[in-house]
């Protein structure tokens, strides 16, 4: 392993999406954690602290959007780099996501060597 180990949470409603990004992330190292929808996604990261959230905008029941500001008012949070994962590349879909809090904001298919870059 080239870099420092990340604690990392996938969340995404496509299991296939996430089979792919996660099998690269453990081949590389990485702790990797899934969640499938909103509620479960904000349980989980409260839970397990994560260095990155990689969050998908549509979820069922809570959208990413709704996680990350849940996620941005937890001070035990405050360190996690949270990623949005999304096939929208309009601007105000962008601007919603960094009002939300987060810090980038990726285009799928996710770009494996542009993740690595993320992760150090």
């Amino acid at each position: 392993m080239a870099g420092v180990s990340r604690k990392v949470l996938l969340v995404d409603d496509n299991a296939d999406a996430v089979a792919v990004v996660a099998a690269w992330l453990k081949r590389a190292g990485h702790e990797v954690h899934e969640a499938r929808d909103g509620f479960a996604a904000a349980e989980l990261a409260r839970r397990l602290r994560p260095d990155f959230v990689f969050l998908d905008l549509g979820l069922p029941g809570m959208d990413g959007l709704a996680v990350a500001r849940q996620l941005r008012t937890d001070p035990q949070l405050a360190r996690a780099r949270i990623i949005a994962m999304t096939g929208s590349g309009r601007e105000d879909d962008r601007e919603a996501a960094r009002e939300a809090g987060f810090d980038q904001y990726l285009l799928k298919p996710i770009d494996l060597e542009f993740l690595r870059s993320l992760l150090g």
